[in-house]
């Protein structure tokens, strides 16, 4: 597992974090041990959101953390908050109240990250910015960050919000890359050229901020994996072929795709599977060639002008 830094120049992080929406059945001990052999696989970044499991995702993995307390000083956690039943709630109130309640779910006294999950459309950034001024200055949040935010969403944030934002997590895959393939298409009239999000991986590597992209592995929102599927015959031949390249596997390409891009993104990844787990680590020994990443992005359907 190689290391970067995302939301502190001081702090090293794994290159792949680890999502935890998965984890709402475990037991104590699974949990524990889920944490334990991740941590020994390398990876130090746990990724939350109060929602996960409808909430049962936190309280479980603070279970498992009660369980091996010298855990709590070898790993990163960071949570979401934002998405209420019908609705997104950026308020001071909902902000505070919903980090609260991570806290005493997960046993901690400190969020590392915190993300704002999904942008609310009445959003008052004054009221976003108190919100992260009491967190920051009563000791609960370390670093603050955003998820699934345009460009100009974020710049708004900041008229207010004085905390740099680090990270954005954003959904991005091999087949779900419409984040890149605006960039290669600019001005054209083409699918590939639409652009939805203000040319977002220009935008937060002029602003040193993070991109973690989900579904690294998916097909698209809320779709399974492109990994065998029929659908995607072409580029799993692909995949297959490079893997033998440079001695992986098809997961560790799809996940080397995404190491390559130049802004040192940190993907997300939700198994609980260890093998699969440690053939992601592996990946991110991998740098695959320009010729190579070009062959993926070409052979997973996207043209170049």
């Amino acid at each position: 597992m190689k290391y970067i830094n995302t939301f502190s120049e001081d702090i090293k992080v794994s290159q792949v974090a680890l999502g935890c929406m998965r984890i709402a059945d475990m037991s104590a001990s699974e949990a524990e041990q889920y944490i334990s052999q991740a941590v020994e696989l390398g990876y130090n970044y746990f990724d939350h959101a109060d929602i996960y499991g409808g909430g049962e995702c936190e309280k479980v993995f603070g279970t498992g953390l009660a369980l091996n307390k010298s855990l709590r000083d070898k790993i990163i956690i960071q949570t979401k908050c934002g998405i209420r039943r019908g609705m997104y709630d950026f308020s001071k109130e909902h902000i505070i109240n919903s980090v609260n309640n991570s806290l005493k779910s997960l046993g901690v006294e400190k969020i590392d990250v915190l993300l704002l999950h999904r942008p609310d459309l009445l959003m008052e950034p004054e009221e976003v910015a108190e919100a992260f001024d009491y967190l920051e200055s009563s000791g609960k949040v370390g670093a603050f960050g955003v998820s699934n935010h345009s460009a100009s969403q974020i710049e708004l944030l900041k008229t207010c919000v004085k905390q740099n934002i680090k990270i954005n997590q954003m959904q991005l895959s091999v087949t779900n890359a419409t984040m890149v393939s605006s960039g290669a298409n600019v001005n054209l009239q083409n699918k590939d050229g639409i652009n939805y999000d203000g040319y977002l991986r220009d935008y937060c590597r002029l602003n040193k901020i993070t991109i973690q992209p989900w579904s690294p592995l998916q097909q698209g929102f809320i779709a399974g994996t492109f990994l065998g599927h029929p659908e995607y015959k072409e580029l799993n031949e692909k995949l297959r072929t490079l893997a033998e390249k440079y001695g992986t596997t098809d997961t560790g390409i799809a996940i080397a795709w995404l190491l390559r891009l130049p802004e040192k993104m940190q993907p997300v990844v939700g198994s609980t599977n260890m093998t699969r787990l440690e053939e992601i680590s592996k990946a991110t020994d991998i740098t695959l060639s320009k010729e190579d990443w070009y062959d993926i992005y070409l052979t997973a359907g996207y043209k170049l002008p």
